[in-house]
């Protein structure tokens, strides 16, 4: 069976799906799934306007990272990129240099304690929270296949998806989209009360697991179901208790998809800066924390590695690779917009955390400093260059031996706008 012919049978099931099986969920049900979407169809900013039911993700208790007592970096380069981060709509942003905080400055009315909602700043959390448990021998691998927790599949094309195509975007399923029509795929495996039987049942499969990179929130979704189902325990506890309490972040809250229902893993944790900002130091410090190994070892490398469908992607990372001028969010061959890169990344080992709204945590490991921009989209004039930030603190740097990211033949320039992440 030809990809298209699988491709084309699918969004056949698309057009079927948000009636086939609405029968089965009772009037009050899918009149929660009707308020959601009319909220975010009516939201002017294509996101609700409100989260709830939310559960709290018990972290640490609040202890800030120690703060320089004189700069490492060069106070004319912070000063010009809290200034970009100001002028861009930001209401956090941070700067972290060998474990200090060099820069930390907020808008908006935001402060440290303000809880940013994590948009797809929650994929790497996914891919943390997988590590932990690999680490916890809850997960045997990587490639150990999801219908070993997931039943519901075993038997089936999608029995071939892997733990890992969960977070490096390969499952195969349904890429990411939207329609303003309710019965939508789409929006039912996102704000339905029962998302994860929406994803489990209807989401199809367009592609052979492992065959194509499509960005899909319903594939991040799933690895909270993943989690409750390994190890028995909540996702938002699972999170907070061996994700966060040993890096010493504080935590936050997690939206559900009903009162005690399915955490959503692929988006919609709300945080403080400094939290994302530990979870990216340690990535940048190799799974260790304190000298103590969190994550296996070799897992931050393969969260650092691309496919060849997606070089550009690892595992819940955006990764520098070789340098492009516009770096979008789907597949890579699609004709979508992506996100201006004005110059290449003057680090050859720059990753990160990156989601909508062009919410960005830069991780550069052999230079240990840790970057955040978060906040609501950008202006559209001017554009927001994803090299700016991280390249005005690193050319701050005194005496940093830098290795500039490699160029590759360059794409062909599109017009700029949010991408669907």
């Amino acid at each position: 069976m030809t990809s298209a012919f699988v491709r084309a049978a699918a969004f056949s099931l698309l057009a079927l799906a948000g009636t086939a099986h609405a029968a089965p969920y009772p009037a009050d049900v899918e009149a929660v799934y009707a308020a959601r979407f009319t909220d975010i169809a009516t939201s002017g900013r294509g996101e609700l306007s409100r989260y709830e039911p939310l559960e709290p993700i018990i972290g640490a208790p609040p202890r800030s990272l120690p703060v320089a007592g004189k700069p490492s970096i060069s106070p004319a380069a912070l000063a010009a990129a809290t200034a970009y981060a100001k002028a861009n709509n930001s209401n956090a942003f941070m700067v972290v240099h060998k474990g200090k905080v060099q820069a930390a400055a907020y808008f908006g009315g935001a402060d440290a304690g303000t809880e940013i909602v994590s948009k797809s700043l929650a994929k790497p959390i996914t891919a943390l929270a997988v590590g932990r448990a690999i680490m916890l021998g809850k997960i045997k691998s990587l490639d150990q296949p999801i219908s070993d927790f997931l039943p519901e599949w075993q038997g089936t094309p999608k029995a071939g998806i892997l733990v890992r195509h969960l977070l490096d975007m390969r499952a195969g399923l349904l890429a990411q989209g939207v329609s303003a029509e309710p019965d939508n795929i789409w929006s039912r495996a996102y704000l339905h009360p029962y998302h994860e039987r929406i994803i489990l049942e209807d989401y199809p499969l367009t592609d052979a697991p492992g065959s194509i990179y499509e960005y899909s929130n319903a594939t991040s979704e799933l690895v909270a179901l993943v989690i409750e189902r390994v190890t028995g325990r909540r996702y938002a506890e699972f999170v907070g208790t061996e994700v966060l309490k040993p890096i010493g972040a504080v935590g936050g809250q997690v939206w559900l998809n009903r009162p005690g229902g399915l955490a959503h893993s692929g988006c919609c944790a709300l945080l403080p800066a400094e939290t994302y900002a530990r979870m990216a130091m340690l990535v940048a410090r190799d799974g260790k924390w304190q000298g103590k190994r969190l994550l296996p070892r070799g897992y931050v490398a393969a969260m650092k590695t691309g496919t060849a469908q997606n070089p550009h992607y690892g595992l819940g990372l955006w990764l520098g690779a070789h340098y492009v001028e516009r770096r979008g969010f789907a597949n890579p061959d699609r004709p979508v917009p992506k996100v201006l890169h004005s110059e290449p990344y003057l680090s050859n080992d720059v990753v990160m955390f990156d989601g909508n709204s062009n919410q960005i945590v830069y991780i550069v490991p052999s230079q240990d400093l840790i970057v955040l921009r978060t906040g609501n989209t950008p202006p559209r004039s001017p554009e927001w260059d994803n090299a700016k930030l991280i390249n005005t603190i690193l050319a701050g740097i005194p005496g940093a031996r830098l290795t500039p990211q490699p160029r590759q033949q360059a794409q062909p320039p599109l017009k700029s706008a949010d991408a669907v992440r």
